[in-house]
Parts: C-alpha cells; structure tokens; sequence
C-alpha cells in the first residue's frame, strides 16, 4: 500500500461515496474506486460494501480507517517537524467562516496569518454552518466557526463568542435604536428567514416553540444579504445578530430591536473533527482565530 491508496481510502470512507470523493479531491472516479480496489487486493480483505447509495465501511474497513487517519496525521507532523527545522511552521490549513463572519475578520486573520505562519497556507472559505460542520467532518476543512453547531461525536467544538439576536426593520426618518421586542411579538410580525437546517431559523423555532408559538414566514431564503435586501423591500423583517447588519453596505438603513422574553442568544463556536488530531500548525491557527475573532468581534455595539 501506499500514502495516496490510504488518503483515497479515508476520503472515500468519511463521504460514503466515490462520487463525492472524487470531487473533493479532484480525482477521476475510476482512477479512485482503482486505487482502493488495489488496497483490498493488497490486504485480501473488503473494506467497503458497494450499494446504489454510496458505500459503508466493513468492520475490516473501520480498522483500517483508525489506523490510516493516524498515519496520514504522523506523515503532516512530520513535515511540520521538518519545516521547524528551517524555524517555522508549515502545511496548509482550511478555515471554514460564515460570510457575515469573513467580512470582519478575513482581513485581518490573513494578515495576522502572514505574519505569524510565513511558511504555511491559509484557505479561506464562506459557507453557511450546517454546510461548514459537514466538511469538517468530512475533512474538505481542518477547522470552522459555527453559528450553534448541532451536537455530533464527529465534532470538538468550544463556543468562543454570544451575539444577541435583534428583530430587524427598515429605519424610519428621524428614527434611532427602538429599545426591546419580546419573543411572543417577533413570532406574530412576517419573517424573512432562511430555510431549514440554517442555525438562527433552528433556534427562533425552538424558542418559539417552548414558548407556544411559531414564526410567521413571509418568505425563505438563504443569505443575510438578500434577507436585508428584502426586508428594505418591505418583504417582511428579519432575527439577525447586530453584527451581520454592520457588516452591511448602508447599516443606517436599518433598525434593530433586541429580542427577550426569553432572550434570543447566537453562539459562535471554534470547531474541529474529533477524529482527526490537529497537527502544530493547525493548532497555531485555531489560536489565532480565537485572538482575531477576540480582538475584532467583541465591543461591537448595534446599530443606532
């Protein structure tokens, strides 16, 4: 066997199919089912059981899944062992950020980044967190920020920052910060939302509910700008943390109530896969996001 058959092997056992993997990493799917064919071969045993769905790991697959995450981890610190050696660390890293996220901070993460990792690559990308958590799981990313991510053994997560959730209208003439909501009212005014698993539209649902009520959807769609966009539209009014309405281009077109009653918290988390270790310069980088998230996110005050 060699590091390529046990790289294909591992991203063809987490997606669960040689489609998916092939895409992931820009392999020929042919090409990729003959590679781990060969690896089967070669340990005379099944390691994946084909169906029309994809593919499961065998119990022999599953053993050779622990064992190959842990080579493949041991072959990236000894490359960084051995950037060390030239002082400093290296390898790329993939960082997952929601976009009202990256407009704060992937400035100055890169910059900070180029500073303190020369060496090393940063991947950057924007994705909502339902879509971010899988791929980190999956392995397409080394670690993500996650708006409430769902409960997985899959995931590590440390929650390193809480917004409040604001009901957002357009701005009246003369008008400025129009004091509080409660949760009740928010669920009897229409709702420009996003659709189902995005992390601010589980939460207002389940709050909701443990208060007896549901949301009144005037529409879905996925996107804080196009949210904005219609809410300025006189669409309906949008549950947005005061920081993806500062990250907009005219904030001052809106105006923003805090939700309570109970209040409505957005937690932001620092998550990793479980079962992968993260290697030095992942763990540098994780540090990183934290002071950057730290020193660009927190003191925000909402808009007047």
């Amino acid at each position: 066997m060699d590091l390529k058959q046990l790289e294909y092997f591992v991203r063809v056992a987490e997606l669960g199919s040689f489609t998916r993997a092939s895409i992931v990493i820009d392999v020929a799917q042919p090409a990729l089912s003959r590679q781990v064919r060969q690896l089967e071969v070669e340990l005379r045993q099944n390691l994946l059981t084909r169906n029309g769905r994809g593919v499961t790991v065998t119990d022999a697959g599953k053993l050779l899944l622990e064992h190959a995450r842990g080579i493949l981890h041991q072959i990236e610190r000894a490359k960084e062992d051995l950037g060390r050696m030239r002082g400093a660390l290296a390898g790329r890293v993939a960082v997952g950020l929601p976009p009202s996220i990256a407009k704060r901070i992937a400035v100055p993460l890169t910059r900070a980044f180029r500073q303190q990792l020369p060496d090393a690559r940063l991947s950057i990308t924007e994705a909502l967190s339902s879509a971010m958590q899988e791929s980190v799981i999956a392995g397409r990313i080394d670690l993500a920020l996650l708006y409430n991510p769902a409960p997985s053994a899959d995931i590590d997560s440390v929650v390193i920052l809480e917004e409040d959730l604001y009901l957002v209208r357009p701005a009246q003439p003369g008008g400025g910060a129009e004091g509080e909501v409660s949760l009740r009212d928010v669920a009897s005014q229409p709702l420009v939302i996003p659709t189902k698993p995005n992390s601010i539209r589980m939460l207002v649902e389940a709050e909701m509910a443990n208060i007896g009520c549901r949301p009144t959807i005037a529409m879905e769609i996925d996107g804080v700008a196009a949210i904005l966009d219609l809410v300025i539209d006189g669409v309906g009014l949008a549950v947005l943390s005061s920081n993806a309405v500062l990250t907009a281009p005219r904030p001052e077109a809106f105006a923003i109530r805090r939700i309570t009653n109970p209040q409505l918290r957005s937690r932001l988390a620092l998550a990793v896969s479980s079962q992968r270790p993260a290697t030095l310069t992942q763990q540098a980088v994780l540090k990183l996001v934290r002071e950057v998230v730290h020193q660009t996110m927190n003191g925000s005050a909402p808009p007047a």
